[in-house]
């Protein structure tokens, strides 16, 4: 896909919609190799060079998340793209699988995650 200012907004916008239904803060957002080459190193460390292979790269660290447009072929992989993306920053601990696949197939269906409560250790006596 190409991306003008259009495609842009309308990124941004899906980001915001989903990062509200799966309850998290909304990343900040890099759309070009370009742009993750210039974020600062730290920010993008381990994927910094290779982001150009995949269709998205989650920076959990820094609430980042690469959505590679050029890469992508059409309007549902760039939303299959951006959901599995933010379904990375809402489930950090979860691998690829079936669970996250089922979750981001949750996640384009429209379901709303409350939010991540993490678990005390202590514990109740």
């Amino acid at each position: 896909m190409k991306l003008d200012p259009d495609l842009k907004l309308s990124i941004l916008e899906k980001v915001g919609v989903y990062s509200t239904r799966f309850s998290i803060t909304e990343p900040q957002i890099l759309l070009s190799t370009k742009e993750v080459l210039d974020a600062p190193k730290e920010m993008t460390e381990g994927r910094r060079t290779s982001a150009y292979k995949y269709y998205g790269v989650s920076y959990l660290q820094h609430n980042l998340v690469f959505i590679n447009v050029r890469k992508i072929p059409d309007e549902k992989t760039l939303e299959n793209t951006i959901v599995h993306e933010l379904i990375h920053m809402r489930f950090p601990y979860l691998a690829h699988g079936k669970r996250f696949n089922k979750l981001v197939r949750q996640g384009l269906k429209g379901k709303v995650f409350p939010p991540y409560r993490k678990r005390s250790k202590t514990a109740a006596i």
